[in-house]
């Protein structure tokens, strides 16, 4: 009687489960989403710093570039830190089995991040709780949205359902992807208009430190009060008059943003000077706090 063949040994279920395709296309629409977000943020950032002098950034002309470049500053805020590591836990384990750490360190994290992920609702109560308290949290508003996105998108992650039980359905997926994905973008533009504001009033307390400008004219300018210090070099002089007390805000297409020293946002206008065949714009050092 012929032995019975054994049965092929199956291969270990992957604790972080996910095939390298899927991996690749959640790498691939994640970048997809950072950098729409990075550039709404470097646009949100520099809108809020230029209107604090009252400017527009359109009408100044930054292009995708520089808005994404400006975007860099809200890397390092805690409230962008807190939720890419929060994303990430449920997703270690599969970035470190690739990277070969032992195994038990690997299920360790896996349940570890299953943990933080099932509580995926608590994170949209608490969120959903502090929208109500809007008026007293602030300037940490930011945390409401914060949680709420949180919640939604560790929801939407397989590591949310236990073991043994069924996803919820595609469309409840979706939709709170969408929602999540809303909420970032709502967390995005308060923390990046915060932080505008700050670094704007931060910069024209410190005004006297930017670059100084001098301009020296064929013909007498008019400023609005309170203007700068004018002085006439006398008719034999091409540039005859020369205007000193100006501090750089923005150089952008022969066009120089200037602020007079002790400008103040309520009342002060920001001067906007063309440079051309009858002007002649010279930058020098600001005022150096000693050392």
């Amino acid at each position: 009687m012929p032995r019975p063949r054994p049965a092929p040994p199956t291969a270990a279920p992957d604790p972080a489960g996910g095939s390298p395709a899927e991996l690749l296309n959640s790498v691939v629409g994640a970048a997809s989403f950072v950098s729409a977000l990075m550039l709404y943020a470097g646009y949100i950032y520099t809108n809020a710093y230029y209107g604090y002098f009252h400017l527009d950034s359109f009408a100044v002309g930054f292009d995708t570039f520089e808005l994404v470049i400006r975007s860099l500053n809200l890397a390092a805020l805690p409230a962008i830190e807190v939720l890419i590591l929060t994303l990430l836990i449920p997703h270690l384990p599969r970035l470190l089995s690739a990277l070969h750490v032992p195994a038990r360190h690997v299920r360790r994290l896996h349940g570890v991040g299953g943990t933080v992920a099932r509580a995926h609702v608590w994170f949209v109560a608490a969120g959903a709780s502090l929208l109500l308290l809007w008026r007293w949290i602030q300037p940490y508003a930011w945390t409401a949205p914060l949680l709420v996105a949180t919640g939604l998108l560790l929801g939407w992650s397989r590591a949310a359902a236990p073991a043994g039980i069924a996803g919820p359905p595609g469309w409840w997926r979706a939709a709170s992807l969408v929602a999540g994905g809303l909420c970032l973008v709502w967390v995005v533009a308060l923390v990046a208009g915060d932080r505008g504001r700050h670094d704007a009033h931060h910069d024209a307390e410190r005004l006297v430190r930017r670059v100084a400008v001098v301009v020296l004219t064929t013909d007498r300018l008019s400023f609005a009060p309170p203007g700068p210090k004018v002085e006439d070099l006398g008719r034999g002089t091409h540039y005859r008059y020369r205007y000193s007390g100006l501090r750089l805000l923005v150089e952008r297409d022969q066009r120089y943003y200037v602020l007079p020293l002790g400008w103040k946002k309520s009342t002060d206008p920001t001067y906007v000077i063309k440079d051309d065949d009858d002007v002649r714009i010279e930058l020098r050092p600001g005022t150096q706090p000693r050392l």
